[in-house]
């Protein structure tokens, strides 16, 4: 028992040493009510180059990792052009929030990505995320309009705009530092 109990709290010591050790990515985000809509701005910095920047960005089933998204799956793929279905579930001030969609994505190899909602829950929901090199990382520049039709009231739906949306930036910023240790396989390794 006292064999188990030491190795219980050196497990626990080598990942809280780790968690010390793993850079800390800034997170940027701005919600903006405009009229019915709301403009989102996020950026992050994440240690990778921009091959792998891409790659994370379009690995559109891994989203399933970060908090609130239930399901992401991809539909179709004709040349840049990627079909994905995505189910959201969030609780926000005690109000389930659900947010089914069908997102188009035109995909500029290492430079970013468009997106448009092609049938969904929100009036509308497009955007984009644009890569930026900075030496050996890669910023993260995302840009959206989202105008929500929800049964939800909307003093939640703002709620959760301007609080929650920041924290699934922080969980994607974290995924990417985390995939970063592992570059995707199309990518050419760094020298």
């Amino acid at each position: 028992m006292k064999q188990l109990v030491v190795f219980t709290l050196a497990v626990f010591v080598s990942i809280c040493n780790a968690a010390e050790h793993q850079p800390k990515t800034e997170v940027g985000v701005s919600v903006h009510k405009v009229g019915e809509s709301f403009e989102v701005k996020a950026s992050y910095l994440a240690p990778m180059d921009i091959c792998n920047a891409f790659a994370f960005i379009t690995d559109y089933e891994d989203a399933r990792n970060i908090k609130g998204i239930a399901e992401s799956k991809i539909i179709s793929r004709t040349d840049n052009k990627v079909i994905v279905q995505r189910k959201a579930k969030e609780t926000v001030l005690l109000f389930p929030l659900e947010i089914n969609t069908t997102l188009e994505y035109t995909e500029m190899p290492n430079r970013g990505l468009n997106f448009e909602q092609i049938h969904g829950d929100n009036k509308t929901y497009k955007g984009t995320w644009r890569l930026e090199p900075q030496g050996n990382s890669t910023k993260f520049v995302y840009q959206s309009v989202i105008e929500p039709n929800s049964m939800v009231p909307k003093i939640v739906l703002e709620y959760f705009m301007k609080n929650t949306i920041k924290n699934r930036f922080e969980a994607m910023a974290a995924r990417a530092s985390f995939k970063a240790h592992t570059p995707n396989p199309k990518c050419p390794l760094s020298k």
